[in-house]
């Protein structure tokens, strides 16, 4: 289980996060809802060690994951994709997907799992030789989750994966996520879509300014008034 305790985050006079503390259990999805600037990506960032906590506790199995480098933390069994995809535009699909194993030491296993990767998105199998950069939106989503999957990861972190896709592109990658659940993968899910991210979810937690201000079963937050009124548009 991953674990996130008391989390406090400066950037520079700026303190984006305010004691933060969630917890994604192995199996399931969990998703961090609120508005843009609420410290939703800070949240994933200080995860992978891409900035430093002031305070705070983040653990995997009980294993602390402070002070790691990203590719340590990546080691440790975590993976992010981040907004916006960030795919290697100059190389191909099958190149983008072989640089998420970096990290392993199994070159027969990494095959097996590149054959995995194409049979999950066909869409990429087809593509294998295509430069990243001449792929659709939804295309381009999906290479970030595989390149991601390709590190084997205990904990599948995704920051706005349907931003900037159209809506049927955007319910493919739900069902994507939702399948790779079904298997098994754990996923610490940021979506600005809070009705999508609520309906596949097993727990959600919101937050406001750096701050948890409601927590809960996805679906029954999904039902709340404030919920509702704030984030879903239902009035």
């Amino acid at each position: 289980m991953l674990e996130v305790r008391n989390l406090h985050v400066h950037y520079g006079g700026i303190h984006a996060l305010h004691g933060l503390s969630l917890r994604v259990p192995d199996g399931q999805i969990v998703a961090l809802l609120g508005a843009n600037g609420a410290g939703k990506s800070t949240t994933l960032r200080a995860i992978m060690g891409l900035v430093k906590p002031s305070e705070g506790e983040i653990t995997l199995d009980d294993q602390s994951l402070l002070g790691l480098h990203p590719y340590e933390v990546v080691r440790r069994g975590i993976a992010m994709v981040p907004e916006g995809r960030k795919v290697f535009v100059n190389l191909t699909v099958t190149e983008n997907l072989r640089l998420g194993a970096y990290a392993r030491n199994d070159p027969q296993q990494v095959e097996r799992d590149l054959r995995d990767i194409n049979v999950l998105f066909p869409r990429l199998a087809e593509r294998q030789t295509q430069r990243a950069g001449t792929l659709s939106g939804g295309e381009q989503q999906m290479l970030a989750l595989g390149r991601a999957l390709m590190s084997k990861p205990r904990v599948l972190m995704i920051d706005e994966p349907s931003l900037g896709l159209a809506p049927v592109l955007a319910e493919g990658v739900f069902r994507k996520l939702q399948e790779l659940n079904r298997n098994g993968q754990t996923i610490l899910l940021i979506e600005q879509n809070a009705r999508a991210g609520l309906s596949i979810s097993d727990y959600a937690y919101i937050l406001e300014t750096g701050s948890v201000v409601l927590e809960g079963p996805a679906h029954e937050l999904a039902q709340m008034d404030a919920v509702r009124q704030s984030y879903l548009g239902v009035h």
